[in-house]
C-alpha cells in the first residue's frame, strides 16, 4: 500500500534479461541524497542488485514495494540527456534499459549480482559419491581456489553449462551458495604527500636530534633537507627514494612537528605525459570551403541544429580542423563535446591534435585504458572539469553536463557497430543523443554510407563538401592545388600469365625500389578481415556464384549437413566444388587468403635494407601499442608500414609517398549485399594517405577483378559514380536505404539443434508475416552464417527486409538463444 507522504522512484534494475522499470520506496533517511540518475542498491527478489533511479513518481504500480536500502555513489552516475538516451537506445537497437545503461557506467562501478559457492563438507572426496565429471572439477576447483562467484567459475567452464552440475551438488549438500552483490571495484586513488612545516632555520636547528641511532638520524636529516629545498608538497614515494627513509621516519617527523602528511588525491590520467609533451598551436587561415562548412556549422549552433551535418571531404582536405573549429565554437558557448573515432589506432593522432588547441581540457576514454583510468575520466567528466572527450564508441556515454557537439570522424566505419550484444550502431546513437541534448551532430568521412548520402539528398542531413585536398604539412598555402595520387591498377591475371607468381607485382616492386632510394616511406595495405578466403579462378578471375541470386559462394570444409562444400548464405543454393572454370575451363581453382606476416617476410627478403613495421591485431594487443607504432613510423624509424584494416582509418602520415595495395578483391567475394561499399570505402581511404605533402605519391592497387565497378570507381577517386552504381543495386534489389533489415541469430553447440531451432522460427515469422498481411516485408532464410561455427558454435541466421520489419517482433516472444540486430552493416 502507498503511503501518504513516501517518495517514490521507478529504478532501472542492473540485471540485463530483466526489462522495464521497478517501483522502490525512499527510506526518509535517504531524502536528499537519492536523485534522479543515482547509483542506488535495491532488493530485487531474493537477490540484492545495484539500479538506477529514472524518475520519481507519486504512486507506485504495484501495491507492495520495496525500499531502496542504500546509496552507492553520492553524486548521480547519469545526466537527464543519458536518461533520456538509454530509452531512446532500448527502442531503438532493441535492448533492454539494463543494457542501455550498462554502456554508460564504467567498468568497475557497475556491478551485477552473483552467486557465491562454497564447499560445505570434505565429503565430497568420499569415493562413494556417484559424480559426473563436470561435478568432480568443479568440487576441485573450488577445493583449490576456495568460495568463488560464477562469473570466475565460468572462466574456468567455457561452454559447460556447470550451474545445472552445482545445483545437484546443492541439493546432495556438499556445496552452498547465496546471492551476493560485489561492491565496486574501482575507486579514487590518493597518494601521501609531504611538506615542510617549520621555517628552515627551525629544522635545521632539529637535525641533531631526529634519531637515536646514525642510521636513523642519517636518514631523517636526508628526508627533512629534501623537503627544505621544495616549496610546495612531495609524494612521498619521491621522498623514500631519494632520502632512503620510510613511513615511519616521515610520522616521527610529523609527530614532532616539522613537516605536515596529507592524502590527496591523485587524478589516473591516461593523456598526462602526452599533454605535457605536446606544444600548442595556432589555427590556420581556413579555405573557402572550409569556410563555407564553419559558416553551415555556426549557423547549426545559433539556430537550434535539427537534423546531422554530413561532411564530406576528399582524403586529406582539412576535416579535422573543421572538427577543431566546431568544437571551440561548443566551448565558447559554455558547453562540451564528444569526438568519436572508429578504432583506438586513430585516437592518438586525434589527441595530439586536439590537445595542441585546448590544452588541460581533454579526455580520452577506451577499452585499453585500465579500469582507474577511464573511472577517473568518466569522473572528471561528469564534473564538468573536461571539455573535450574523444574516443571510439564508449567515449559516447560520457556524462559531459551539457554537450554541444558530437563529432563522429570517420563515420563510415564498421567499427562503430558493436557486434556483440548489447547491439548498436554509435554513430546512430550519436544522431539521437544529439537531437536529445540539443547538441550539433557533425558526420565526418570521405566515403559516406550510401544511406547516409542518400539520406542527405532527402533533407534528413544537411550535406557539406570539401572536394580539394590542402597540405598536411605548412606552409599550407604551397598546396592549394594539391590533387588525390594517381592509381595504377595492375591485373594480377597478366602478372599470371607472365610467368610471375610472387605476392608483388613488377610495378609495386618498381615503385618500392625507387621510394625507398629517395628515402622516403610507403604502406603495404592488405584489404582482408578474418579467413578473407573466397573461390575464383586464378586464370581468369572468374568468382563462383550462385545461380539464384547473383551472390559469391563460400567454401566450407564443414558443411552443413545436407549440403555440399558450395553454399549460397543468401538463399541456401549448394553445389560441389568444380573441377574446371564455368567461364575459361581453367583448372586453377583456388581459395584465397594471405597475411600480413607473410608480406612483412616477403619485403624483408626482397629489400633487405627497408625497416619494416607491421600493424595489426597481433601487434597491438597491449596498451599504447598503437601509439608506439605509429610514433615509430613517423619518426622515420621505419620505412614500410605493413597492415590491414587500420591503416585506412583516417591516418596523417607526410612522408608516404606510395601506397600499395597488395590485394584489393578479397572483400568483394563476401556473400554480404554490403560488400562491394566495404571494399570501395577502405581502398578510397587507403589510397588517401599517400601523398598528403607537397611531396606527391602515387597508388599501386593489385587485383584480380580490375573490371569490377567498386575496383574502377576507386582507382579513380570517383565517389559519384560508385554511389550511383550502388545505389541502383540496392534499389533492384530492396537492400537499404530502399527497405530496413532485422538480422536474428541463434547460437548452439549442436548443429542440429542450431539448424533446427532456425527453422522453427522461419515458420513462425511467416505465419506472422501471413497474420498481419505484411506483403511488403520478407524472410530471407534461414541459412548458415558465413562464419560458422565461431568459437565453437554453430550459428544460423534469418533476415526479415521490409519498410519496418523490427515491428513485427515487437509485442512477441521470441525462444530464448536468438539475439535481434536492428539494421546491421553486416549479414555475415
Amino acid at each position: 500500500m502507498a503511503s501518504p507522504g513516501t517518495v517514490y522512484a521507478q529504478v532501472v534494475v542492473n540485471i540485463p534479461s530483466v526489462q522495464g522499470v521497478f517501483d522502490y520506496a525512499l527510506p526518509p533517511e535517504l531524502g536528499g541524497k537519492v536523485n534522479v540518475g543515482s547509483l542506488v542498491r535495491v532488493p530485487f527478489g531474493r537477490r540484492m542488485v545495484q539500479g538506477v533511479v529514472f524518475r520519481f513518481i507519486e504512486q507506485p504500480a504495484v501495491a507492495e514495494v520495496k525500499a531502496i536500502t542504500g546509496l552507492i555513489d553520492p553524486d548521480p552516475v547519469l545526466t537527464s540527456s543519458q536518461i533520456a538516451l538509454a530509452e531512446a537506445l532500448k527502442d531503438t537497437f532493441w535492448m533492454s534499459l539494463a543494457d542501455a545503461v550498462g554502456l554508460m557506467l564504467p567498468p568497475g562501478l557497475s556491478q551485477q549480482a552473483d552467486t557465491l559457492y562454497a564447499l560445505r563438507t570434505e565429503s565430497a572426496s568420499r569415493a562413494d559419491l556417484d559424480l559426473s565429471p563436470v561435478q568432480k572439477r568443479l568440487l576441485n576447483l573450488l577445493r583449490r581456489r576456495g568460495p568463488l562467484r560464477g562469473r570466475q567459475i565460468d572462466r574456468h567452464f567455457k561452454h559447460v553449462d556447470w550451474r545445472r552440475s552445482a545445483g545437484k551438488l546443492v541439493r546432495m549438500g556438499l556445496l552452498t551458495r547465496q546471492s551476493v552483490l560485489p561492491p565496486p571495484s574501482v575507486r579514487p586513488k590518493y597518494v601521501r604527500t609531504a611538506q615542510l612545516a617549520v621555517p628552515p632555520r627551525v629544522a635545521e636547528e632539529a637535525m641533531p636530534t631526529l634519531g637515536k641511532t646514525p642510521a636513523t638520524l642519517k636518514r631523517r636529516q636526508a628526508a627533512l633537507r629534501m623537503l627544505m629545498r621544495e616549496a610546495d608538497e612531495v609524494q612521498v614515494t619521491w621522498v623514500y627514494a631519494e632520502s632512503g627513509c620510510n613511513l615511519a621516519d616521515l610520522q616521527t617527523l610529523a609527530e614532532r612537528g616539522l613537516i605536515v602528511l596529507r592524502e590527496n588525491e591523485a587524478w589516473r590520467d591516461p593523456l598526462a605525459r602526452l599533454a605535457a609533451e605536446t606544444p600548442l598551436t595556432e589555427s590556420p587561415t581556413p579555405t573557402q570551403a572550409q569556410e563555407r562548412a564553419l559558416e553551415a556549422i555556426r549557423s547549426a549552433f545559433t539556430h537550434s541544429p535539427s537534423r546531422p551535418l554530413l561532411l564530406h571531404g576528399v582524403t586529406g582536405s582539412g576535416k579535422t580542423e573543421i572538427y577543431l573549429r566546431a568544437v571551440q565554437e561548443a566551448i565558447r558557448r559554455g558547453r562540451q563535446a564528444i569526438v568519436l573515432v572508429p578504432e583506438i589506432a586513430l585516437t592518438p593522432q586525434t589527441v595530439r591534435r586536439f590537445l595542441a588547441r585546448f590544452p588541460g581540457q581533454v579526455g580520452l576514454l577506451h577499452s585499453r585504458l585500465s579500469a582507474g583510468e577511464r573511472y577517473d575520466t568518466w569522473r572528471r567528466a561528469r564534473a564538468g572539469m573536461l571539455n573535450v572527450v574523444i574516443g571510439p564508441r564508449s567515449a559516447l556515454f560520457a556524462p559531459l553536463p551539457d554537450v554541444g557537439v558530437i563529432v563522429a570522424d570517420e563515420c563510415h566505419d564498421g567499427s562503430y557497430y558493436q557486434s556483440e550484444p548489447p547491439f548498436y550502431h554509435a554513430v546512430e546513437a550519436a544522431i539521437l543523443y544529439a537531437r536529445l541534448s540539443g547538441a550539433v551532430c557533425l558526420l565526418g568521412s570521405a566515403t559516406p554510407p550510401v544511406t547516409y548520402r542518400y539520406r542527405a539528398e532527402r533533407g534528413e542531413f544537411h550535406l557539406l563538401k570539401l572536394p580539394k585536398r590542402i597540405a598536411s604539412s605548412p606552409p599550407q598555402e604551397d598546396a592549394r592545388s594539391l590533387s588525390l595520387p594517381p592509381v595504377h591498377v595492375v591485373d594480377m591475371r597478366a602478372e599470371l600469365v607472365s610467368g610471375h607468381r610472387g605476392i608483388f607485382s613488377h610495378a609495386l616492386l618498381d615503385a618500392l625500389a625507387e621510394t625507398l632510394a629517395r628515402g622516403e616511406q610507403a604502406i603495404l595495405f592488405l584489404n582482408r578481415r578474418g579467413t578473407a578466403t573466397y573461390v575464383f579462378c586464378r586464370e581468369c578471375g572468374y568468382a563462383l556464384k550462385c545461380p539464384r541470386c547473383d551472390t559469391p559462394l563460400t567454401y566450407h570444409i564443414h558443411p552443413p549437413k545436407g549440403s555440399s562444400p558450395l553454399l549460397c548464405h543468401r538463399c541456401g543454393y549448394t553445389r560441389q566444388m568444380p573441377g574446371r572454370c564455368p567461364q575459361c575451363g581453367g583448372t586453377q581453382i583456388r581459395q584465397y587468403g594471405l597475411g600480413s606476416e607473410r608480406v612483412e617476410a616477403e619485403v624483408q627478403r626482397l629489400f633487405p635494407q627497408a625497416r619494416t613495421l607491421r600493424w595489426d591485431r597481433d601487434t597491438t594487443r597491449h596498451k599504447d601499442a598503437h601509439e608506439i607504432i605509429l610514433s615509430h613510423f613517423v619518426a622515420h624509424r621505419a620505412d614500410v608500414l605493413i597492415g590491414t584494416q587500420m591503416l585506412a582509418k583516417g591516418l596523417d602520415l607526410p612522408l608516404v609517398t606510395l601506397v600499395g595495395i597488395v590485394l584489393a578483391d578479397v572483400g568483394l567475394n563476401f556473400p554480404d549485399p554490403f560488400a562491394a561499399e566495404r571494399v570501395f570505402q577502405v581502398l578510397m581511404q587507403v589510397a588517401g594517405r599517400a601523398g598528403r605533402s607537397t611531396r606527391g605519391g602515387r597508388v599501386i592497387l593489385q587485383t584480380f577483378q580490375p573490371e569490377h565497378y567498386a575496383i574502377r570507381h576507386a582507382a579513380r577517386h570517383d565517389y559519384d559514380g560508385f554511389y550511383a552504381r550502388e545505389l541502383d543495386y540496392r534499389r533492384r534489389l530492396g537492400y537499404p536505404p530502399f527497405a530496413r533489415l532485422v538480422r536474428l541469430e541463434y547460437r548452439h553447440l549442436q548443429a542440429t539443434q542450431a539448424e533446427e531451432a532456425a527453422h522453427a522460427l522461419a515458420e513462425r515469422l511467416h505465419r506472422w508475416l501471413k497474420e498481419e498481411d505484411r506483403r511488403q516485408t520478407t524472410v530471407i532464410g534461414p541459412v548458415p552464417c558465413f562464419f560458422s561455427p565461431l568459437g565453437g558454435l554453430h550459428r544460423w541466421q534469418i533476415v526479415l527486409r521490409g519498410p519496418e520489419p523490427e515491428t513485427l517482433l515487437r509485442g512477441r516472444h521470441l525462444p530464448e538463444g536468438w539475439r535481434v540486430e536492428i539494421e546491421p552493416p553486416s549479414l555475415l
